[in-house]
């Protein structure tokens, strides 16, 4: 962990206390059980696919209150209403934060957001350990993002690999070429590049675009952060970078789903 970025370590020193904290209330084998018992996920992959399969850019539209670097986003922050919203502009899947401390999100936003919608969602958070991916399956996540950054590539290959056994699709998040060469050796359908630097907070898309030509058409790209105009997605899609994760830009307007379509109309 010493190459990771100071606040990431931050962020990750906080999840294991919060770890401790939830297995004191709720054990890992009571977590197991309920994760046992929810529905098949709805498959965050395959909605992706079917977009882009349409010729449509796939958009993950995230439900976002607010971040570390920017404070409160949202005000008017009612998941559900946000979750209906996306759908009706055409997102492909929802993100829904679930970190409490550093970006004010909550379990409960990513169950209220699901069962408003038919939408597939991921669960956006830091997930360093089993007991965490248990808990996107038992709170009904389709999907869970696994940071390279955040994880040891042992780590990274033992999550992978338990939450694609429990159901759960995976979005691997890389922010580097030597982070994507860890991400490859991965079977994943999806990879996600962060165009924010972890280290400075600086975004910039040269990040997606500098790292494409790495990666096989096999793979789906899905480009995060950044994405605040249509001339952005204008620029991805001219490379064939078809998904999506936009969270902030959505946020910040009246009507998130109309902004949605908007950009990528």
């Amino acid at each position: 962990m010493t190459d990771t970025p100071t606040v990431l370590r931050k962020i990750i020193a906080r999840k294991w206390e919060e770890i401790a904290e939830r297995k004191a209330l709720v054990s890992l084998d009571m977590l197991k059980e309920k994760a046992a018992q929810q529905p098949p996920a709805r498959g965050f992959v395959r909605a992706i696919e079917e977009k882009i399969s349409q010729g449509k850019a796939a958009v993950i539209a995230e439900i976002k209150k607010a971040s570390p670097s920017k404070g409160v986003i949202r005000e008017h922050f009612v998941p559900d209403e946000i979750a209906r919203s996306y759908e009706q502009g055409g997102a492909a899947c929802l993100s829904v934060l679930t970190d409490i401390d550093f970006f004010q999100g909550a379990d409960e936003y990513l169950q209220q957001a699901r069962a408003a919608v038919n939408l597939p969602v991921i669960r956006k958070d830091f997930l360093v350990d089993e007991y965490q991916i248990y808990e996107a399956r038992a709170m009904g996540a389709d999907c869970v993002l696994l940071i390279v950054a955040a994880l040891s590539v042992e780590k990274l290959v033992e999550l992978n690999n338990l939450a694609q056994a429990i159901g759960l699709d995976v979005l691997v998040e890389v922010h580097d070429a030597n982070e994507l060469d860890i991400a490859l050796t991965l079977p994943n359908k999806l990879i996600g590049i962060n165009n924010r630097n972890l280290h400075t907070f600086d975004v910039s898309l040269e990040t997606t675009f500098n790292l494409l030509d790495k990666i096989s058409t096999e793979r789906i790209v899905v480009t995060e952060s950044g994405i605040l105009s249509p001339a952005d997605v204008t620029a991805m899609r001219s490379r064939n970078v078809n998904a999506f994760l936009v969270g902030e830009a959505f946020m910040r307007a009246d009507e998130p789903g109309v902004a949605l379509h908007n950009f990528f109309a």
